[in-house]
């Protein structure tokens, strides 16, 4: 079977990732908690607002372009928008949606988030 073709890859967004220990305290967020200046602790916390708007953005795209291949009707094992869906748990209106949208994105008629 032929490998299919790769698309580009997409840079994620800019998140800083905590470390393993620091993030098993339910209180402890990024190190939000520790910053006493409320001038910086509003700048970090914009900062982590934008960065985690910037990742759904890119999930939800991702997850348009896995719909799109998973309706592609040139698969011997495509899914209906129905059966997508249920997988993703989104309404079957809403998967048909995703699945134009990530036509259009592996067609590269629309612009991917940057």
């Amino acid at each position: 079977m032929a490998e299919p073709e790769r698309q580009p890859r997409l840079r994620p967004a800019p998140l800083i990732f905590e470390p393993a220990e620091a993030s098993a305290d339910p209180e402890h967020f990024f190190d939000l908690e520790s910053l006493e200046d409320p001038r910086e602790l509003l700048s970090r916390a914009t900062e982590l607002t934008h960065a985690f708007r910037a990742a759904a953005d890119r999930s939800m795209e991702f997850q348009a372009i896995a719909a799109a291949q998973l309706a592609d009707p040139r698969r011997f094992d495509r899914l209906t928008a129905a059966d997508i869906a249920e997988r993703a748990q989104w309404t079957e209106d809403y998967a048909k949606k995703m699945v134009d949208f990530g036509r259009d994105l592996l067609r590269g008629t629309t612009e991917p988030t940057a």
